[in-house]
């Protein structure tokens, strides 16, 4: 056992790094520093342990050890059900909720990339005793790349157009560009609005964009994201002050209404452009078995 210390030590230190790298504490502040970073760190150790030892066991013709695959496999969906639980939480405190849909999101991406700390840690390896450490070197390094891939997926900017819009009252009406976003008829608040807010209009690129920024989940993550980035001037028990996003029913353009602690169109426009696409607002119904024959008819 003594020629798999080596590759075994090495595969383990690749994984864990790789765990490391695949951490992202941005704007939106999560997972927290310093007792949420350890936990993940502490689940990437062992995730690089699980697809380092995989390869001996395999060498060894030690076949009943890949059974501690699976229960890594329902350890980590654990992990998603753990965040999805915390986030949930959270997220009652916040004065613009990420939503349903963004905390899913985010529980997949925790679980999902033990995944990829498991394959990393397993190529690594097993490139180290069949070739040599520097291929082994080369190895890590492409599936670093390849974890780098993965962790970043579509952004708003990349299916939409996004531009400032004018807001402004039809009587109690308020109104991004064409877009109605809602009633408010006290004076003081309209004053208040007027002063604080910015309009956005976010324009679909295609079919497929106009579904996906028409779902719920995909309008509160930008709401969230813009808040946490410029701050909101809101607090509890005030429903006038909310955010809030409207769609065109003719064009499914949406129109953002947002009241920053920080007036700053420009960053406001990048937050938006760097939202990701939720999973589960994804829509591509131009991919679709009845749209595809209802075109080639």
């Amino acid at each position: 056992m003594n020629e798999y210390i080596y590759p075994i030590v090495f595969g383990v230190i690749v994984g864990t790094l790789s765990r490391l790298y695949m951490f992202r504490t941005d704007y939106r502040q999560y997972p927290s520093y310093p007792h949420g970073m350890v936990i993940h760190i502490a689940l990437g150790f062992i995730a690089s342990a699980l697809g380092t030892v995989a390869v001996p066991s395999i060498m060894e013709q030690e076949f009943t050890a890949i059974t501690f695959l699976t229960l890594a496999a329902s350890q980590f969906r654990d992990v998603r059900n753990m965040e999805r639980t915390t986030l949930q939480e959270m997220d009652k405190l916040e004065l613009v909720p990420r939503g349903s849909s963004y905390i899913e999101g985010i529980a997949m991406t925790f679980e999902g990339r033990n995944y990829l700390v498991i394959f990393i840690s397993f190529v690594t390896t097993l490139t180290f005793l069949a070739l040599n450490f520097w291929w082994s070197v080369l190895v890590a390094l492409i599936a670093f790349l390849i974890a780098r891939k993965y962790m970043s997926g579509n952004q708003l900017g990349d299916i939409s157009e996004i531009k400032q819009s004018k807001i402004h009252f039809d009587g109690a009406g308020l109104y991004v560009d064409d877009i109605y976003i809602m009633n408010i008829g006290i004076p003081e608040r309209q004053k208040e609005i007027m002063e604080h807010g910015l309009g956005f209009i976010v324009k679909p690129k295609n079919a497929n964009a106009r579904s996906t920024i028409a779902n719920l989940g995909q309008r509160q993550a930008i709401l969230h994201d813009v808040s946490i980035a410029l701050g909101v001037y809101r607090d509890s028990g005030n429903p006038a002050l909310v955010p809030l996003i409207k769609r065109d029913l003719d064009d499914g353009r949406i129109g953002v209404f947002i009241l920053p602690q920080e007036k700053d169109p420009e960053r406001a426009v990048t937050v938006i452009s760097k939202v990701p696409i939720l999973e589960n607002a994804l829509r591509m119904p131009t991919e679709s078995e009845s749209n595809q024959k209802g075109r080639g008819a």
